[in-house]
Formats: C-alpha cells, structure tokens, sequence
C-alpha cells in the first residue's frame, strides 16, 4: 500500500487541516459574525447545492474513473476524456431551462416558510454546477494517481477564502447578504483552480468521438446519479428539510453540531480519493484477493483512526459548547446521532468503491430508492415532533438501514469481508476508552479541560493498539515515530 498510505497520510492531513480551519469558521466566526439568520441560508444554499450536484456531473466523477482504466491507448483515453467533459451539458442545459421557466411555483414552494430565502434560490443551480465540474476535474487528476493538490483545493482553499469573507463581514466591508452571493464565488474560484491543474496534470487533446461502449458509460452514470443522490441526500437533506418544518434559523444550530460530529469522516474522505481508483483498477484486472485485503486493510485503518476521532468528540463535547454563543446550544444529542453514523460509513472501508466498480452496481439503486424513501418519511414524522434532533434521528436510522444493506450486499454477492478479530478488539479499545474517559472532567478552562483529556486519550489509545496490533500499517508508522524520537 505504499501509494495509498503515502497519499492518504497527505490526503488526511490537508483534510484535517481544512477541517481545522472550517471548524474555525462554523464554530466561531459564523456563530459570532454572521448570526442564525443568515448562517442558516448559507448551510441551505450550500446544502441544496450538494443534493443538486450529482445531477450536474452527471455521474461523470465516478464514471470517469471506472472506465478510464479499460482505455486501451492514449487516443482511446484522449476521446473518453472528451466525452466525459461534453457528456454533463446534454442534461444540465435542460435541467436549467426546467428551472427558468418554473421559476416561480418552485421559489414558492421553497420559501414558503422562510420567504427570505427567493432571493437566493437562483445561487443553488450555480453553486451546484460549479461543484459538479470541479468533481470531474478532480476525477481526471485521480486517474493519474494526483490526488493531494485537488483535496488541498477542495478543503483548504474554499475554506480559507470563507474565512477571509467572514472577516470581511465583521468589519463592515461587506453586508451579510453580500457574503452569502460571496460564497457561491468562492465555489466558483475553486472550479477554476481545479480545471488548471487537471490541464496540468494531463493536457487533454479534444477528439470528440463517441465510444463503443457509450450504452455502458451512460447506464453507469444514470446508476451513479441515482446512488450519488442517495448518499448526497444522506448528507444534507435534512438541512434542506428543516426549514420546511422549522425557522431557517434552526438550520444554524443543526450545522454547527453535523460539522463537529463530520470530524469523524475527515480520515475516510482523504483516503477515499486514492483508493477508489486503485479498487477500479483491482476490480477491472480480476484480482480478488488483493481486493480483500485492500478492503480488510482500509476498514481496519479507517476504524481505529475514526475511532479515535470519535472518542476526541463524544468525550469533550460538553467543552467544545462552553466556547460558543449560548443560543447555539442544544445540539449535544444531535452530534452523537450523527458521529454514529459518520462512524458507521468509516468502518466500511472502500465499500462503496468496490459496488460502483462492480457488476452488480444496478442492484443497489432498488435499495438506495428506497432508502430516499425512508428518509423522507422519517424526516416528515420526526423534525415536527423532535426539531433538529429528529432530523439526526431520521439520518442515523437511515443509515444503518442503508448501510448494512450495502454491506450484506458485498459480502453475499462477492464473498468479500471488511472485518476481522481485530475489529473486535478495536471496537473493545474504543468502548472502554469511553467508559474510562466520559465522566473524567477537569476544574479549568474549556481549553484546557479538552487539551488534558485529548492527550489522556491518546496515550491510552494508542498504546492499546499498538500493544494488541490491531492495525499492522499504524503500528508500522507509530514505530517510526518512535525511531526518529530516540535519533539525536
């Protein structure tokens, strides 16, 4: 796994980085400069956005990597290329025509509850497109083995330049309503950086030709637009559907606590974007058992790293909401549902690599349908009832549904398993870290009651793992460490 850890190490820590400063950004500079109100709009600007961008990538970014590898010669990549970039135009130009001319019944239905929100209904299609390019682009650069820079951009870059909006709010130099139109250039600006360096990482050469197997490529994409929704509507549409019930300022306090509880993700997402063109390449190339023991090997990885995220989170929460404005309280419930869940795709591994890049991809959309399903009903009974606590109710039983499916599915159909005994262990690691730890609370400052048990927390942990190996690449780089520590 040498190119995988190699990258996933950078990959996580410019994810965590980007974290860091968004956590910055959510937790202290929307809270105090911006307000409830229009926090609450940006997070469902940038929420409808997301649910709308599967369908303005066309399913391009996942497809480009499946069937770049079967490309026979350089030509043959050069027309598929091609193709993929024209490909998202033939849908999104009807989309946007659908869009203009109903333009009122749908404003109507959207704001009916928060009729603040017309004005900034027409930013979603936009931010939307520019997210679904700028997933294409970066799915050329994965192609080519380049994943670093591409996260930097998407999880630095964008948030680096919030911040400098944000600050530019606090001093008056433009209006909170400017700042949300703001926004959507920022996600525009990062379209552009990542378009540059795709053409600098490969200069494409246009040959437009269809290619022999356009049936497949179209059939695959119409199944990731589908299945990319699913997992999409699993992310944000209960920030799309809170305001349907709720003041839109809810959609503040909501954010706040699924930022903390995405932590949890962060090591998943960076090696997510190295692995999922090495199972496409595994997979195309028959080569079963390397594809297990990648599977095993990223599960086991991504449980005890999320892991130790998680028990950073769950056991210091009660802090972290001492160091925000008080009328953003209340979410502690919602971001253990929510870490649940989080830590329930983590544990996963390359699952969903491995269903996208398989023969069987068809046979989960039954499932994520109804899964959409279920999600939209359990959002209608349980945010009335329960607020934005019902919300991360619906999303956590959603995704334990959804995601054991899924996990059922792989095991079944290509007699592949992600877990061990030593995902036993982990799990034993992670509940008696939490059992010692929950109620251990020092008499300082926030700050410093969270830097003192963080740092009881990882000893404890990472001894525990490294004494009982649970994960052979961790205990590689733990002793490395440990070797340039002892080197004068």
């Amino acid at each position: 796994m040498g190119i995988v850890q190699s990258q996933s190490i950078k990959n996580t820590i410019i994810t965590f980085f980007g974290f860091g400063i968004g956590a910055v950004n959510a937790l202290f500079l929307y809270t105090n400069f911006l307000g409830k109100l229009h926090y609450g709009v940006v997070a469902y600007v940038l929420s409808a956005a997301n649910i709308l961008m599967p369908l303005m990538a066309f399913g391009v970014h996942n497809t480009l990597i499946r069937f770049y590898a079967h490309c026979k010669d350089e030509k043959e990549r050069e027309e598929f290329l091609t193709f993929m970039l024209v490909m998202p135009l033939a849908f999104i130009i009807p989309l946007l025509g659908i869009i203009f001319f109903f333009e009122q019944p749908i404003s109507d239905f959207l704001a009916k509850e928060n009729p603040m929100l017309r004005s900034f209904l027409w930013l979603i299609p936009v931010v939307g497109f520019c997210m679904g390019y700028f997933e294409i682009f970066y799915a050329w650069v994965k192609v080519h083995m380049q994943s670093v820079f591409g996260n930097f951009i998407s999880e630095v870059v964008v948030r680096v330049t919030i911040m400098v909006l944000l600050f530019a709010v606090y001093f008056g130099w433009i209006s909170k309503t400017a700042f949300v139109y703001a926004v959507a250039v920022a996600y525009l600006l990062q379209l552009v950086a990542m378009q540059i360096y795709a053409v600098y990482v490969k200069m494409p050469v246009f040959r437009f030709v269809v290619p022999h197997n356009v049936k497949s490529i179209f059939g695959y994409s119409m199944f990731i637009i589908l299945s990319g929704s699913v997992a999409v509507m699993l992310l944000d549409f209960d920030k799309v559907m809170i305001p349907a019930y709720r003041n839109i300022s809810d959609n503040a306090l909501y954010s706040v606590a699924i930022f903390i509880a995405t932590v949890i993700a962060v090591p998943s997402r960076a090696m997510t974007q190295i692995i999922y063109p090495i199972t496409a390449k595994l997979m195309a190339q028959g080569k079963h058992d390397e594809l297990n023991d990648l599977y095993k090997k990223s599960a086991i990885n991504l449980q005890v790293i999320g892991g130790l995220v998680m028990l950073y989170i769950f056991l210091n929460i009660k802090e972290m909401y001492h160091l925000i404005p008080k009328d953003y309280s209340g979410g502690i419930a919602v971001v253990f549902m929510i870490g649940l869940s989080k830590f329930y795709d983590v544990i996963l591994g390359n699952n969903n690599a491995i269903i996208f890049n398989s023969r069987y991809y068809r046979s989960v959309l039954l499932f994520g349908l109804l899964l959409v399903f279920l999600m939209i009903v359990l959002n209608m009974v349980f945010i009335p009832l329960y607020g934005i606590e019902g919300a991360a109710l619906a999303t956590l039983l959603s995704v334990l549904v959804y995601n054991t499916i899924k996990l059922l599915f792989v095991v079944r159909n290509m007699d592949l398993y992600p877990f061990t005994n030593k995902t036993v262990q982990s799990f034993g690691i992670i509940s008696v870290c939490f059992v010692v730890f929950y109620f251990w609370d020092f008499p300082f400052h926030p700050i410093v009651n969270i830097a003192l048990k963080s740092g009881l927390i990882t000893v404890f942990y990472v001894v525990a793992n490294y004494r009982l190996a649970v994960s052979e690449e961790l205990n590689v780089i733990v002793r490395t460490m440990l070797k340039r520590v002892k080197m004068p």
